[in-house]
C-alpha cells in the first residue's frame, strides 16, 4: 500500500484538487490518502474563534470567507447540477460553526474541547469535497472519518494517540480489498467518548504516518508545494536545489532547523518501521522529489543541507561562582523547563565560567525572569551575573551524516563566513559532526546561506556582486567588457560577475538579481532613482551580499571619503580614483589597515598607468624582498599625448582640446597640465614602495605660465592656453633646438621626488614613447644597471576599464 498526504496548498484550490485526483488515479496499487484543510482555512477558523471570544461580530465575516472558499472550489470542480448536494453539506457544517461561535460570543468562554470541534471542520469539509470529486472522476474511493479510527486521550488540542486501539481500527478499515483509495481527513481524531480531538502541529503528517505504520506501507508520500527538501531555503538561495536522497537523521536535523516540509515528531511512526518517505510537489508532479530512507547516498556532497532558524535569543549565564559547582546546568535548564521553554542550542566553555543557550526570541523575557529567580541568591552574592539576553539573532546549521569522515568541514564553514564578515556569536557541534551550528546576526542570514551554499554545493563558482559608481567613458567601457567576458570568466575562472547597482551624477539603479548589461542605459533612465551617494552606500550595505565590491570610476573627491566605511563592512573597493591613495598618509595607511583587518581587498592598479601592471609589479618586487632605489617615469598618458602631438602645425591649445575630446585628460584639464595628477601617481608608487611621503614632499616644476596657474575656472584656464601660445611655442622650440623631445617626467631617488618637463635625447628610453603611452623604469637592488621597464598605453577609457576589470577579478581570486 501507498500512503500519500496532501497538504493545505496541495488542496488549496479546485485546480490543485484536480491535480491531486490525477496523481491518485495514476497509482498502480491500493492507496490511502490523507488531506488537510484548504490552505489557510485552519487559520481562519482560529481567527473566528478568537473574535467570537472577544464578542467581536467580525467573526461572521470570517465564516463568510470560509464559505466563499469552499463554494468556489465546488463550483469549479462540479457541473452545475452536481453542486447542490455538496454546497448543502458544507452549509450544514458552517451552520454548526456559526452556532458554536455564537455560543462562545454569548458565554465569553472558549474551551479546548470547543476549539478542537471548530478547527476540525476544515479537514471535514475538504475531505468531503475531495471525495465527491474523486467519485465524479471515477475513482473507487471510500471516505473514512479519521475520528472513527484514530483514538487518543483527552488532550483536545494536542492529543496522545492510543496506538493499540488505533492500529486495530485502521487494520480493520484498510482490509477492504474492494476499495482502491481510502480517503482520510488529516489532523483530527477522537477520545474514548468519541469527542473530537486534534493531533496538534503537523497533525496531517502525523495522521499519514500512523496509517502508514498500521498498513505496513511500502512508502509514505508527503505532497506539498516544493519539489522536495532543498540544499537551502530556495527563497534565500537561488542556486538551491532539491536533495535527491537523504537519511532520516539528516531530514530530522534539517527540519528542526527550519525546513518546513517535514515536522519530525509527526513521522515517528514511520521511522519505527523504516518506511521510506518521499517528498513530492503537487504542482510539479514529475519532479523527482526527495527520498528519505535509513541511509543517504554516500556519493555527492558531504554536507546534505544548510538550514536556519530566525527569531532567536541568545541567553548567557556566567559568573565566577559557577566554576566547579555541580548542578548549575541542571538548575538552569530546570528553570526553563518549568515554564515550557524549549532550548534549541547549547554551548558551554570548558572553564565552566559560562553557559550559553538559544531559545525563541518570544520566550526571552519569561526565560530571564525564571532564571534570575532561580539564581537570585547567587546573583545577590555576585557569584553569578543576571542572565544576559541578546536578540535579533539566528541559528545557521550544516547537516550531513558523512561530515564526520571528512576533516575540516567546520574549519571551512567558519573560514567562509569570516571571509564575508559574518560574525559568529556561538558555536555548537556534536562529536559525530552531523550537525554544525552557529549563532549569527539575523541581518547576515541571507549572506551566510549563499556563502556556505556556494562553498559546499556549487562548482566552486564565486559570485562577485558589483556596485559601480561612475558610468561615463570608463564606467561604460567597464560594463561593456563585463558583458562580453562574463561567459569566459564563468567557464574558465569560475567567477560570476553580477552588477547589482550603477550610478552616475543624476541617477542610480539597484537590481538585486543583477542589471541586464544589454540595456543598462535604458533601465537607468526608466527605473533609476535620484542619485544620492550616501543612500547608494546605505543600500549596498543593507543588501549585505557576499563578495560585494564597490567600484569607483569617478574623479570625485567625495567618493573616496566612503572607502573606509565600505572596507569596515568587508566590502572590497576597486578604484581608478587617485584621491584616496594620494591623500594624507595617515588616511592611506588607515585604508590599508582596514583592508587587512576586514579581509576586504583595496585595489587601485589604475591609479598609475591605467591598465599597465605597474603597482602589481612593484608590490611583487617589494614582497620578494627587493628594494626600490630609483624611479624614472612618464606617468601621464594625457601629457604624453599632448607633447607628442604639439608641433609647429598645431597649437598647444588645439592639442589640449583634442586630448579632452578623445578622453585622455581629466574633466578638468588643469589636473593633468598642472602636474598634480603626475604628483599623485609618483606619490602612490613611493608609498607602495614603503615610504612615508606626502604630496607636498614632491617638487613640482610647472611648465605653465603664471596666467594659467592663476585661472579660476576651466574656461578661463583654456583661454590662457591660447593667449599664452608664445610661452608654449618657446618650450617646444627649445627642445627641438637640442634635438630632444618634451616629456613630462616623474623622478624619485634618495628619498626625493619631483615632476616636471624635461628635454629627452634620442638615446633615452623615453624618446620614442608615442601617443598616450606610459613608461616606468624601476631601479632596484636587483635591477641596478638595467632597470625593470614597464611600457604601454597609459590613458584611454578602454585600457583604464580593463585595469579596473583586472582588479575586480583579483578580488574574486582572493
Amino acid at each position: 500500500m501507498i500512503v500519500a498526504k496532501f497538504g493545505g496548498t496541495s488542496v488549496g484550490s479546485a485546480e490543485n484538487i484536480k491535480k491531486v485526483i490525477q496523481i491518485v488515479k495514476e497509482k498502480k496499487e491500493q492507496t490511502a490518502i490523507v488531506v488537510s484543510a484548504l490552505g489557510g482555512v485552519t487559520n481562519l477558523l482560529i481567527e473566528a474563534s478568537d473574535l467570537a471570544l472577544k464578542n467581536d461580530l467580525m467573526y461572521e465575516d470570517i465564516v463568510d470567507q470560509i464559505e466563499k472558499r469552499h463554494f468556489e472550489a465546488i463550483e469549479n470542480l462540479f457541473p452545475h447540477y452536481n453542486q447542490t448536494n455538496c454546497k448543502a453539506e458544507v452549509a450544514k457544517k458552517l451552520n454548526q460553526l456559526k452556532e458554536i461561535l455564537h455560543s462562545i460570543s454569548l458565554l465569553s468562554d472558549l474551551s479546548d474541547k470547543t476549539s478542537a470541534r471548530i478547527v476540525s471542520l476544515g479537514e471535514i469539509m475538504s475531505s468531503f469535497i475531495i471525495h465527491q470529486a474523486m467519485l465524479q472522476n471515477n475513482v473507487n474511493a471510500a471516505l473514512i472519518d479519521s475520528r472513527d479510527v484514530i483514538k487518543t486521550d483527552d488532550q483536545y488540542l494536542n492529543a496522545e494517540v492510543d496506538f493499540e486501539l488505533t492500529q486495530k481500527s485502521l487494520k480493520n478499515e484498510l482490509s477492504n480489498d474492494s476499495v482502491d483509495v481510502f480517503l482520510f481527513p488529516g489532523f483530527i481524531s477522537s477520545n474514548e467518548l468519541n469527542e473530537t480531538t486534534t493531533l496538534g502541529r503537523g497533525g496531517s503528517d502525523y495522521t499519514a504516518a500512523i496509517i502508514a505504520n498500521a498498513a505496513d506501507a511500502n512508502i509514505l508520500e508527503i505532497w506539498t508545494d516544493v519539489s522536495g527538501m532543498y540544499t537551502a531555503n530556495p527563497k534565500l538561495v537561488r542556486q538551491a536545489y532539491p536533495i535527491e536522497e537523504i537519511s532520516y537523521q539528516e531530514a530530522m536535523e534539517l527540519s528542526h532547523f527550519g525546513a518546513k516540509v517535514l515536522y519530525p515528531p509527526t513521522v515517528q511512526p514511520v521511522l519505527d518501521k523504516r518506511i521510506p518517505i518521499l517528498i513530492k510537489n503537487t504542482l510539479s508532479a514529475k519532479d523527482k522529489g526527495t527520498l528519505i530512507t535509513k541511509k543517504s547516498l554516500v556519493s555527492g556532497s558531504t554536507v546534505k543541507g544548510i538550514s536556519h532558524i530566525e527569531d532567536i535569543a541568545l541567553l548567557t549565564l556566567e559568573g565566577n561562582g559557577m566554576v566547579g559547582v555541580p548542578g548549575i546546568s541542571e538548575r538552569l535548564f530546570g528553570a526553563l523547563a518549568k515554564n515550557g521553554i524549549n532550548v534549541k542550542f547549547i554551548t558551554q566553555a570548558s572553564s565552566e565560567h559560562s553557559i550559553c543557550i538559544a531559545i525563541d526570541r518570544g520566550e526571552s523575557i519569561l526565560a530571564k525572569k525564571s532564571v534570575d529567580k532561580e539564581f537570585e541568591f547567587e546573583i545577590f552574592q555576585h557569584k553569578v551575573n543576571p542572565l544576559i539576553i541578546e536578540t535579533e539573532l539566528a541559528i545557521i546549521a550544516l547537516v550531513g551524516d558523512h561530515m564526520k569522515s571528512h576533516q575540516g568541514i567546520s574549519g571551512r564553514m567558519f573560514s567562509e563566513l569570516g571571509a564575508n564578515n559574518v560574525n559568529i556569536r556561538a558555536i555548537a557541534q556534536g562529536s559525530t559532526e552531523k550537525n554544525i551550528s552557529a549563532v549569527i546576526s539575523e541581518n547576515d542570514v541571507k549572506k551566510a546561506l549563499n556563502t556556505l551554499h556556494a562553498a559546499f554545493f556549487e562548482d566552486q563558482i564565486k559570485q562577485i556582486n558589483l556596485f559601480v559608481v561612475g558610468i561615463g567613458n570608463v564606467g561604460g567601457k567597464l560594463l561593456e567588457q563585463i558583458k562580453l567576458q562574463s561567459d569566459y570568466l564563468l567557464e574558465k575562472q569560475h567567477l560570476q560577475l553580477r552588477v547589482v547597482a550603477i550610478s552616475n551624477s543624476r541617477k542610480m539603479l539597484f537590481e538585486i538579481e543583477g542589471i541586464d548589461l544589454n540595456n543598462w542605459t535604458d533601465q537607468l533612465d526608466q527605473k533609476g532613482e535620484k542619485a544620492d551617494l550616501e543612500e547608494f552606500i546605505g543600500k549596498m550595505k543593507g543588501l549585505n551580499l557576499r563578495n560585494s565590491v564597490f567600484v569607483d570610476n569617478t574623479a570625485n573627491d567625495q567618493v573616496p571619503e566612503l572607502y573606509a566605511s565600505c572596507l569596515s563592512d568587508s566590502i572590497a573597493v576597486v578604484a581608478c580614483n587617485k584621491i584616496a591613495c594620494s591623500s594624507a598618509f595617515d588616511n592611506y595607511q588607515h585604508l590599508k589597515y582596514l583592508s587587512r583587518k576586514y579581509n576586504a581587498p583595496f585595489l587601485f592598479e589604475t591609479n598609475v598607468g591605467a591598465g599597465l601592471p605597474i603597482i602589481d609589479t612593484l608590490n611583487n618586487l617589494i614582497a620578494s624582498g627587493d628594494e626600490i632605489t630609483e624611479i624614472q617615469a612618464v606617468l601621464s598618458g594625457s601629457l604624453n599625448f599632448v607633447f607628442n602631438h604639439f608641433n609647429a602645425e598645431k597649437s598647444f591649445a588645439e592639442v589640449v582640446d583634442q586630448a579632452g575630446i578623445e578622453g585622455y585628460t581629466e574633466p578638468d584639464p588643469r589636473i593633468d597640465l598642472s602636474g598634480v595628477d603626475v604628483m599623485r601617481k609618483i606619490l602612490i608608487l613611493m608609498r607602495e614602495s614603503g615610504l612615508h611621503s606626502e604630496l607636498e614632499d614632491i617638487k613640482n616644476e610647472s611648465f605653465l605660465p603664471q596666467a594659467s596657474l592663476d585661472a579660476v575656472t576651466v574656461p578661463e584656464f583654456l583661454e590662457t592656453l591660447v593667449s599664452e601660445s608664445d610661452h608654449f611655442n618657446k618650450l617646444r622650440q627649445a627642445a627641438e633646438n637640442e634635438n630632444c623631445r618634451l616629456k613630462y617626467v616623474a623622478s624619485y631617488k634618495d628619498g626625493k621626488a619631483s615632476v616636471g618637463l624635461q628635454h629627452i635625447p634620442k638615446d633615452h628610453p623615453f624618446y620614442n614613447l608615442d601617443g598616450k603611452d606610459n613608461i616606468v623604469l624601476f631601479y632596484t637592488n636587483r635591477y641596478k644597471d638595467q632597470p625593470l621597464i614597464i611600457k604601454g598605453a597609459g590613458a584611454g577609457a578602454d585600457v583604464t576599464a580593463s585595469g579596473i576589470f583586472g582588479d575586480i577579478i583579483r578580488t574574486g581570486n582572493k
